[in-house]
């Protein structure tokens, strides 16, 4: 069956008026002198998200399908549930309930593409708000974890005991390592961005200037090694809480399409304001911004398209915030059928109406929401 959207076609470096035809695949692209004033734009990928909806991805599968059609209703059209720090048979539950929900898809929902694993493999003194469960990432368990088949992106902290061959292990595997959690300096950092490259993987950074050290005059730190290397990407939470918009904008500037939006959304996204939990820990969302009794950040409540209108709030046009939010991370994950709108990719598309708010999205050329 052949469909076809009219729109202002965000495409990777500008926008055209036209109309896209597509079955399951994109068919064609074909210019119109107007399309009205909605916007069509690749469907949105988030590579890291723990919870929405009331549900969270420890929970197991119906809560991970009801947190993907949540992010689905904001746009998202490929998404990672992601694991947090915890017993590690709660942990492996989980990666088995993800990989279960891989196997089967989600009805009338986005794309699982797999698990991200953020925890247990990080550092006890760089938790943010991760449960008190860290454990070092020995052969055993990085087996266990990769053997599920569900596992795309694991956050690492390249201190622990055993993370040398753990990061050889997940790049051989073809995981994603993404360095966070993390006490390593700069030196540490570009030692295992090193290592990783070398051992044909890929690298990335779990939320890039959370929950590792600041850059400083003398101590550049692993934000420096990441934002200066060649390869490494980087995860952002911009939810103006999380990161500034001038950190943001220099990330940016420095990073160009190795910089990539993801939500670190809670099981409260979604839901109203007011006490919630996040790994077991009772948090309090408040003005939109979720805290440990504390006060730390511990995750947020953000969804992507709130991230889009984020990135043009601080500058960014809606091309470069389509790449932010789809086309760079379908690069980090290898995920080359979707992420722009290009004849022969998947027809996954998120268009937005003139406010920048959700009207409609498709995935692989069904309207779901």
């Amino acid at each position: 069956m052949t469909s076809h959207l009219d729109g202002n076609l965000v495409l990777r470096d500008r926008i055209v008026p036209g109309r896209v035809t597509f079955g399951t695949h994109i068919h064609d692209l074909e210019p119109l002198k107007n399309a009205g004033n909605r916007y069509i734009l690749p469907g949105f990928i988030d590579g890291h998200v723990h919870g929405g909806g009331g549900a969270d991805t420890m929970d197991g599968v119906e809560a991970i399908e009801t947190l993907s059609r949540f992010h689905m209703s904001h746009g998202t059209t490929t998404i990672l549930p992601t694991t947090i720090t915890a017993p590690w048979n709660d942990v492996m539950n989980a990666l088995r309930a993800v990989a279960e929900v891989c196997e089967r898809g989600v009805e009338n929902g986005p794309r699982i593409h797999g698990a991200h694993l953020e925890g247990p493999f990080v550092s006890p003194h760089k938790l943010g708000a991760q449960p008190p469960f860290a454990i070092p990432p020995s052969p055993d368990r990085v087996q266990e974890a990769v053997e599920t088949g569900c596992v795309r992106v694991v956050t690492l902290a390249p201190e622990l005991d055993h993370a040398e061959s753990a990061m050889r292990s997940f790049a051989a595997a073809g995981v994603r390592v993404s360095l966070g959690h993390t006490t390593t300096d700069h030196e540490g950092a570009e030692r295992a961005i090193c290592l990783v490259c070398g051992a044909g993987g890929t690298v990335g950074a779990t939320h890039l200037f959370n929950a590792m050290s600041a850059i400083e005059g003398r101590k550049p730190g692993p934000v420096t090694a990441l934002m200066c290397s060649d390869t490494a990407y980087a995860e952002m939470i911009f939810d103006t809480y999380h990161v500034h918009p001038a950190s943001f904008r220099l990330a940016s500037r420095v990073m160009g399409d190795r910089l990539l939006f993801v939500t670190d959304a809670m099981r409260g996204t979604g839901e109203p304001e007011g006490p919630s939990s996040l790994g077991g820990q009772d948090v309090l969302i408040q003005d939109g911004v979720v805290r440990l009794p504390g006060g730390s950040l511990a995750g947020s409540v953000l969804t992507l398209d709130q991230a889009v209108r984020n990135a043009v709030q601080a500058g960014k046009s809606l091309p470069e915030a389509a790449r932010l939010v789809s086309t760079n991370a379908a690069t980090y994950l290898g995920l080359h059928d979707r992420g722009t709108i290009t004849p022969d990719l998947l027809a996954d598309f998120t268009v937005l109406d003139d406010a920048l708010q959700i009207a409609e999205v498709w995935v692989g050329g069904q309207r779901t929401f």
